[in-house]
């Protein structure tokens, strides 16, 4: 089965970003996604790509960008329609907040959107899919062929821990604890076409394992494919789905630059004719296991002999590799903010911080939605004016990184035969 890749000229960006919709005086979910939406036609019902969107649960819009060359133009994009958003959502005593689940909230008590596919859906999957109360961010890096597109998938499955530590902002469930850094990574990834991508060879061997999977009627199109990296034809770019619900529009800046430079240093590599890393299965699921656990307190396994490596110190190398690409597409001020995360904390910190500090589920509510609304966090986080800095601000908070680097552990990891400046 022939599947049409419409490759990008570049490493452009697209991101879809997963927003929770909540009564400012109860901290619980609103279902009001329709009639919000219906007040702004103009990007709630334009014919093709509309930048505000229905989700599975009417608690949920999500916001969607244009095809953006840079990081600073996605944040803008997002900035502008979050704008839009809240000024509609304001006298309704709502509020936006974004986090892998709502802390307090059941999935028994939401309203499922009255859209057909979501429908179908819940049919098909019944319980796994009526209990998906969870959020995300998606990010689109464009790749300028269907030959590349398996091989950087291969070798992104590598980073998955990455992006899940630093975005994982699920640690409650219903009012409790989890134990966990993100509940959603286990909530969504029990879908049976969800989790990690296996390991193909080539763009043939996609095309073969989808016209397996419709002739077996595991799928019925090849959107109902879940991965948490994986191809998109229609729009010609891979699509990395692993990060939790992202609490602030600097994060989402991280998140995005983050992905563009890998994808853009394993489009180098390939061009030079090198071949990329591709970790075993059991070396992917290991890892992604030990992100939803421990966050960036885990160890991830670097080789097939079972090496382990912290992976802040890996974080902290890879933003070190990745720099002069960032410099290049212009993103090296969002890479930084990885830094900041690591000295600040991932939400899910932030979030379990609030309650050892004495405060209560519904104190984690607001934390969430300040964070939103001032667009960053931790104590240079900016003004908490509704909406007002959307697109946040540069200015990361004082830390002293000469601290961390001193006595981190030596990666095994092989990220491609050359550094990213070569």
């Amino acid at each position: 089965m022939a599947i049409e890749f419409n490759a990008s000229d570049r490493a452009t960006l697209g991101v879809e970003w997963e927003l929770q919709l909540v009564d400012v005086n109860t901290r619980h979910l609103r279902q009001e996604a329709q009639q919000v939406l219906g007040e702004l036609p103009d990007l709630s019902q334009a014919p093709a790509h509309p930048p505000l969107r229905h989700e599975l649960m009417q608690c949920t819009v999500e916001v969607v960008t244009g095809i953006c060359e840079t990081v600073e133009e996605v944040r803008g994009d997002l900035a502008g329609s979050i704008s839009r958003l809240g000024a509609a959502i304001e006298p309704r005593s709502l509020a936006l907040m974004c986090s892998g689940t709502h802390p307090l909230d059941d999935w028994r008590d939401q309203t499922l959107s009255p859209v057909q596919r979501y429908g179908e859906l819940i049919d098909q999957m019944q319980w796994l899919a009526r209990r998906i109360l969870t959020f995300g961010v998606h990010v689109h890096v464009g790749v300028r062929s269907a030959e590349k597109a398996i091989p950087i998938v291969n070798a992104l499955a590598g980073y998955l821990p990455h992006f899940l530590a630093l975005t994982a902002s699920s640690p409650f469930w219903s009012g409790h604890d989890t134990g966990l850094a993100s509940a959603r990574a286990i909530v969504f990834g029990a879908l049976p076409t969800a989790g990690p991508p296996p390991r193909l060879d080539d763009w043939a061997s996609f095309e073969d394992y989808m016209e397996t999977l419709l002739r077996a009627g595991t799928i019925s199109s090849i959107k109902e494919v879940w991965w948490d990296v994986r191809p998109h034809p229609d729009f010609g770019t891979i699509e990395i789905r692993m990060f939790d619900g992202i609490p602030t529009l600097r994060e989402v800046g991280m998140a995005a630059a983050l992905s563009q430079s890998l994808v853009q240093l394993f489009d180098q590599q390939l061009d030079r004719g090198y071949s990329l890393p591709s970790p075993a299965a059991w070396v992917v699921n290991d890892n992604k296991w030990r992100a939803t656990r421990y966050g960036l307190d885990a160890r991830v396994i670097t080789d097939e002999r079972g090496g382990t490596v912290p992976l802040r110190d890996d974080l902290y190398e890879l933003v070190r590799e990745l720099k002069p690409i960032a410099d290049r597409l212009g993103c090296a001020e969002d890479l930084d903010v990885v830094s900041e995360v690591l000295h600040n904390g991932a939400s899910y910190e932030r979030q379990r911080a609030v309650i050892d500090q004495g405060g209560t589920i519904n104190d984690v509510v607001d934390a969430l939605t300040g964070e939103f609304r001032a667009g960053g966090f931790g104590p240079d986080r900016g003004s908490t004016t509704p909406y007002g800095n959307a697109a946040g601000e540069s200015g990361a908070a004082d830390r002293d990184t000469g601290a961390h680097n001193a006595g981190r552990e030596q990666s095994s990891r092989k990220r491609g035969p050359s550094h990213a400046g070569a």
